[in-house]
């Protein structure tokens, strides 16, 4: 999996704290960006957030390359609604070649792996067959949710934290709790501010997710490694 912030807006955590404070200024947010200084920034925005007057953050814009990720993992990534998404077509891009995910659970696994490795071998085999007397976009029928795809997302910061309050936590399915903490890291380079409390639920306070949590809360001062990433999830949450 490949994961990579290629564009947003400048400046994005004086860009919103701008937009803020014209809510409460006779000055427009062209005076008011010049003026905000980063501390400043960080005051504002904690200070509207912690109201809920969360549109202040939609200002800011980031799009994201995800590349070498399943076809599960989109599927699932679709259901956030608040986004621009251009993914990778199976009409017009050949899927010859054999390029799949393989879960953790089955690669550590012998006997499964070979299973699953058979499995695949037999879904590239009838592809290939079939791309000769049909249509690619026919053909696809038979390839698997496993299949490679890259994918180009663009969300708002709002939008973003809420994938992050969802997809973050460890009953998210490990392939796109992997990718949501992969999001994280990048949009932190260029927003420090903004996502600076962004994560699963856990990071603000009690457990969101009541008789169904993992318990077993995030420290938000020792984020999770990739290793501790790829496990299996807690929960069953698509």
């Amino acid at each position: 999996m490949k994961v990579t912030l290629i564009n947003h807006t400048e400046n994005p955590d004086r860009v919103c704290a701008a937009a803020a404070q014209s809510c409460y200024s006779e000055k427009g947010a062209t005076e008011l960006f010049e003026a905000t200084s980063d501390d400043r920034a960080e005051k504002m925005i904690e200070k509207v957030v912690g109201m809920g007057h969360l549109s202040v953050v939609e200002h800011a814009h980031f799009t994201f390359s995800v590349e070498g990720v399943s076809r599960s993992l989109t599927h699932q990534l679709v259901r956030h609604r608040i986004a621009s998404y251009s993914q990778q077509s199976q009409r017009y891009v050949s899927m010859d070649r054999a390029e799949y995910v393989i879960p953790q659970t089955i690669s550590d696994d012998p006997e499964a792996r070979a299973l699953y490795a058979k499995a695949m071998d037999e879904a590239w085999k009838a592809y290939r067959e079939l791309a000769r007397k049909v249509p690619k976009e026919d053909a696809r029928y038979v390839l698997p949710n496993s299949c490679h795809t890259n994918i180009t997302v663009t969300m708002n910061a709002r939008e973003l934290w809420h994938l992050f309050r969802l997809r973050c936590c460890r009953r998210a399915q490990w392939e796109i709790r992997l990718m949501a903490w992969m999001m994280l890291a990048e949009a932190k380079k260029v927003a420090p501010i903004l996502f600076s409390d962004a994560g699963p639920g856990c990071f603000r306070g009690a457990c969101p997710e009541g008789e169904y949590s993992c318990g077993k809360p995030y420290d938000k001062a020792d984020p999770p490694t990739e290793d501790d990433l790829m496990v299996k999830s807690s929960g069953a949450r698509e």
